[in-house]
Protein backbone atom coordinates (compact mmCIF):
# COMPACT_ATOMS: atom_id res chain seq x y z
CA UNK A 1 0.00 0.00 0.00
CA UNK A 2 2.87 2.76 0.59
CA UNK A 3 5.28 1.24 -2.21
CA UNK A 4 7.31 -1.44 -3.15
CA UNK A 5 7.66 -4.25 -0.72
CA UNK A 6 11.55 -4.77 0.05
CA UNK A 7 12.39 -8.25 -0.68
CA UNK A 8 14.15 -10.22 2.01
CA UNK A 9 17.27 -11.90 2.18
CA UNK A 10 16.88 -16.01 2.26
CA UNK A 11 19.29 -18.02 2.62
CA UNK A 12 19.42 -21.90 3.22
CA UNK A 13 20.86 -23.27 6.23
CA UNK A 14 23.98 -24.91 5.58
CA UNK A 15 25.40 -25.23 8.58
CA UNK A 16 23.86 -25.81 12.29
CA UNK A 17 25.32 -25.56 15.68
CA UNK A 18 22.93 -27.44 18.16
CA UNK A 19 21.74 -25.61 21.32
CA UNK A 20 23.94 -27.90 23.34
CA UNK A 21 27.07 -27.54 21.34
CA UNK A 22 30.05 -25.28 22.12
CA UNK A 23 32.37 -24.62 19.85
CA UNK A 24 35.86 -23.32 20.74
CA UNK A 25 38.07 -21.57 17.78
CA UNK A 26 36.98 -19.00 14.71
CA UNK A 27 34.18 -20.35 12.50
CA UNK A 28 34.75 -19.92 9.03
CA UNK A 29 31.31 -20.82 6.58
CA UNK A 30 29.53 -20.23 3.15
CA UNK A 31 25.81 -20.49 2.95
CA UNK A 32 23.48 -19.78 5.78
CA UNK A 33 24.67 -20.97 9.08
CA UNK A 34 21.88 -20.66 12.40
CA UNK A 35 23.16 -20.58 16.00
CA UNK A 36 21.35 -22.39 18.80
CA UNK A 37 24.78 -23.23 20.95
CA UNK A 38 27.52 -21.43 21.54
CA UNK A 39 30.75 -20.28 19.48
CA UNK A 40 34.02 -19.16 21.64
CA UNK A 41 35.70 -17.53 18.73
CA UNK A 42 35.35 -15.53 15.61
CA UNK A 43 32.68 -15.96 13.17
CA UNK A 44 33.32 -15.02 9.18
CA UNK A 45 31.75 -15.56 6.16
CA UNK A 46 33.73 -16.30 3.36
CA UNK A 47 31.78 -16.09 0.72
CA UNK A 48 33.15 -14.49 -2.86
CA UNK A 49 29.10 -13.13 -3.87
CA UNK A 50 28.22 -11.61 -0.48
CA UNK A 51 25.36 -13.86 0.13
CA UNK A 52 25.96 -15.78 3.08
CA UNK A 53 23.70 -15.46 6.44
CA UNK A 54 23.95 -15.80 9.95
CA UNK A 55 21.18 -16.29 12.43
CA UNK A 56 21.64 -16.27 16.02
CA UNK A 57 18.83 -17.48 17.92
CA UNK A 58 17.70 -16.21 21.33
CA UNK A 59 19.65 -19.13 22.79
CA UNK A 60 22.25 -18.99 21.14
CA UNK A 61 25.50 -16.53 22.24
CA UNK A 62 28.81 -16.03 19.93
CA UNK A 63 31.85 -14.65 22.12
CA UNK A 64 34.08 -13.18 19.13
CA UNK A 65 33.99 -10.60 15.98
CA UNK A 66 31.15 -11.53 13.43
CA UNK A 67 31.77 -10.88 9.97
CA UNK A 68 29.16 -11.93 7.54
CA UNK A 69 27.07 -9.85 4.79
CA UNK A 70 23.47 -10.84 6.23
CA UNK A 71 22.84 -11.16 10.14
CA UNK A 72 20.36 -11.54 11.93
CA UNK A 73 20.54 -11.56 15.44
CA UNK A 74 18.33 -12.74 18.35
CA UNK A 75 20.81 -13.87 21.10
CA UNK A 76 23.77 -12.41 22.98
CA UNK A 77 27.04 -11.43 21.05
CA UNK A 78 30.45 -10.56 22.58
CA UNK A 79 32.63 -8.79 20.07
CA UNK A 80 31.85 -6.35 17.02
CA UNK A 81 29.45 -7.01 14.33
CA UNK A 82 30.38 -6.48 11.14
CA UNK A 83 27.87 -6.37 8.08
CA UNK A 84 28.36 -5.26 4.72
CA UNK A 85 25.02 -5.74 3.89
CA UNK A 86 22.35 -6.33 6.59
CA UNK A 87 21.83 -6.21 9.92
CA UNK A 88 18.52 -7.18 11.79
CA UNK A 89 18.78 -6.96 15.53
CA UNK A 90 15.92 -8.36 17.06
CA UNK A 91 13.84 -8.33 20.63
CA UNK A 92 16.05 -10.49 22.57
CA UNK A 93 19.28 -9.37 21.04
CA UNK A 94 22.32 -8.31 22.93
CA UNK A 95 25.53 -7.00 21.94
CA UNK A 96 28.50 -6.09 23.74
CA UNK A 97 30.70 -4.55 21.40
CA UNK A 98 29.95 -2.23 18.24
CA UNK A 99 27.76 -2.72 15.50
CA UNK A 100 29.34 -1.35 12.05
CA UNK A 101 26.49 -1.76 9.40
CA UNK A 102 25.29 -0.71 5.77
CA UNK A 103 21.77 -0.75 6.93
CA UNK A 104 19.88 -1.94 9.46
CA UNK A 105 16.49 -2.82 11.49
CA UNK A 106 16.44 -2.87 15.51
CA UNK A 107 13.10 -4.02 16.94
CA UNK A 108 12.06 -2.81 20.34
CA UNK A 109 13.65 -4.22 23.34
CA UNK A 110 17.50 -5.10 21.20
CA UNK A 111 20.30 -4.14 23.09
CA UNK A 112 23.66 -2.55 22.10
CA UNK A 113 26.34 -1.71 24.55
CA UNK A 114 28.57 -0.65 22.05
CA UNK A 115 28.54 2.42 19.02
CA UNK A 116 26.27 2.20 16.19
CA UNK A 117 28.25 2.92 12.68
CA UNK A 118 26.81 3.45 9.59
CA UNK A 119 29.23 2.41 6.80
CA UNK A 120 28.78 2.70 2.46
CA UNK A 121 27.43 -0.68 1.04
CA UNK A 122 30.13 -2.64 -0.52
CA UNK A 123 29.86 -3.53 -3.98
CA UNK A 124 30.91 -7.18 -4.29
CA UNK A 125 32.45 -7.47 -7.87
CA UNK A 126 35.95 -9.29 -8.54
CA UNK A 127 36.88 -8.84 -4.66
CA UNK A 128 35.33 -11.49 -2.20
CA UNK A 129 34.02 -11.31 0.88
CA UNK A 130 37.54 -12.15 2.72
CA UNK A 131 39.34 -9.58 0.76
CA UNK A 132 36.39 -6.83 1.95
CA UNK A 133 36.86 -7.61 5.61
CA UNK A 134 40.51 -8.19 5.57
CA UNK A 135 40.40 -11.74 6.23
CA UNK A 136 43.63 -14.65 5.69
CA UNK A 137 42.70 -16.36 2.96
CA UNK A 138 41.66 -19.89 3.15
CA UNK A 139 42.53 -22.84 1.93
CA UNK A 140 40.51 -24.93 -0.22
Amino acid sequence: MWGKKQKRKTTRIDTLVGQHTVINGDMKFTGGLHVEGVIMGNVYAIDDDGTSMLQLSDHGRIEGEVKVPYVVLNGEVRGDVHSSAHVELLSKSQITGNVYYSLIEMAIGAEVNGKLVHTTPSVHTASSTADAFDLPEHDT
